[in-house]
């Protein structure tokens, strides 16, 4: 099979993943969409996945990971605390879909070689589905803009919570200015990316997203400031910019950031606090103290637990918190060994996006968005970056459909 069909393949199979972690719960859609219909689409991403990343790999060529290996293990943890079925016959369903994941991402660590192939994938598909969020505000901004809500921006035309579209608009904007500070690609087309995501994450007031985006960015591009002028110049601008606009516009970043809530409503972290102490108040066996419960729908009590950790200790318990900490800690010292480059500085943003929104979000302990973004970082760290000099340019892509040229996967 060449080479060229291999990169189609292996861009459709990580379309797919993401697709899969969309999720089947939201925002009330413009054309009501059954709940078992968007489970049954999700669900065929995967399966269709798994299916596309074997049929270009049937020779089983897996690349030693250690990220997927602590997947992996995370896995078999999920199995061991879901098979007294105390979460129900949904528990075993997670694992499953656990299991096409952690195999679906083997399959595809034969690509995984320190390049920026998956970043581009990874781009692509959430300006993908951002640019479906924006056609729902277009056609219906009522629906997009609902008061259940508190008028924050939701996915009208497929399920999607504030939470979720800023988290992906976070992302790939702080992609995004990375590529344009290691000159992968020119200011016009970043700026087609980077000016809606704006927009979108500024609409839907998701502080998570936001503060992650700011402290990922400050410390990808920290890694990168004894190396690269280009961004010396963006963090002295970014810094001056801040510090005017904290200046100029206190008391509407102030508005923005409670979002219209109480100080004690904010204290609380809109009420997170106390599920998070019911939780841990909860009597539990030694085994669940140590396996957990089982895979289940991040909540408790019939409310969502909204905290990674916690959600991970309830599901999978302590050896399950052990196993997602492995995974934080191992790649980010593989990140801090690697020398300074544009690779390097993806993953390093990566990882502390994920690190700081899994103190308000779940999604370490199961398939999900989190878990793509930290793949996509292992495969950025897979191998040592070649020692290109940033202030080198690559040939600059002209235009936003650029975004879609197939990439070289060797």
């Amino acid at each position: 099979m060449g080479a060229d069909h291999s990169s189609k393949i292996v861009g459709t199979v990580w379309g797919l993943l993401i697709l899969n972690t969309l999720g089947s719960a939201g925002a009330q859609t413009i054309v009501p969409l059954p709940r078992s219909l968007i489970q049954m689409v999700t669900m065929g991403a995967l399966v269709a996945a798994f299916t596309l990343a074997l049929a270009v790999n049937l020779e089983l060529r897996i690349r030693p990971s250690a990220y997927v290996s602590l997947l992996t293990l995370l896995l078999v943890t999920s199995v061991l605390s879901s098979a007294n079925l105390g979460s129900g016959f949904g528990a075993l369903f997670r694992c499953a879909r656990l299991a096409l994941f952690v195999g679906t991402l083997w399959l595809l660590s034969r690509w995984w070689d320190g390049g920026l192939a998956f970043v581009r994938h990874h781009i692509r598909m959430y300006f993908a589905v951002l640019g479906s969020v924006a056609a729902g505000l277009v056609v219906s901004p009522g629906a997009a803009l609902p008061d259940l809500y508190g008028g924050r921006l939701v996915g009208d035309l497929w399920p999607l919570t504030p939470p979720q579209i800023g988290q992906y608009a976070a992302v790939i904007i702080g992609l995004t200015v990375l590529l344009v500070l290691g000159r992968r690609t020119d200011r016009t087309s970043a700026a087609v990316v980077i000016v809606p995501s704006v927009i979108l994450l500024a609409l839907t007031h998701t502080r998570t997203a936001t503060l992650g985006l700011l402290l990922g960015l400050a410390l990808a591009i920290g890694s990168l400031i004894l190396t690269s002028a280009a961004a010396r110049r963006f963090f002295a601008w970014a810094v001056l910019c801040a510090a005017v606009a904290a200046v100029a516009f206190s008391s509407a970043l102030q508005a923005w950031f409670l979002r219209g809530q109480s100080q004690e409503n904010f204290s609380n972290l809109t009420g997170r606090a106390k599920v998070w102490d019911a939780l841990l108040a909860a009597p539990r066996t030694t085994w669940q103290q140590l396996f957990g419960m089982g895979m289940g729908d991040k909540s408790f009590g019939g409310l969502p637990i909204d905290n990674s950790w916690l959600a991970v200790y309830h599901e999978q318990g302590l050896i399950g918190i052990a196993l997602v900490a492995a995974i934080i800690i191992v790649l980010g010292g593989v990140a801090l060994l690697r020398p300074p480059s544009l690779p390097r500085a993806c993953a390093i943003f990566l990882i502390s996006y994920c690190a700081i929104a899994s103190y308000t979000e779940t999604g370490l302990g199961d398939a999900s968005p989190y878990l793509l973004h930290l793949a996509l970082a292992a495969s950025l760290l897979a191998a040592p970056a070649a020692a290109t000099p940033l202030s080198t340019p690559e040939a600059p892509l002209r235009r936003i459909s650029q975004w879609t040229r197939k990439s070289e996967v060797s």
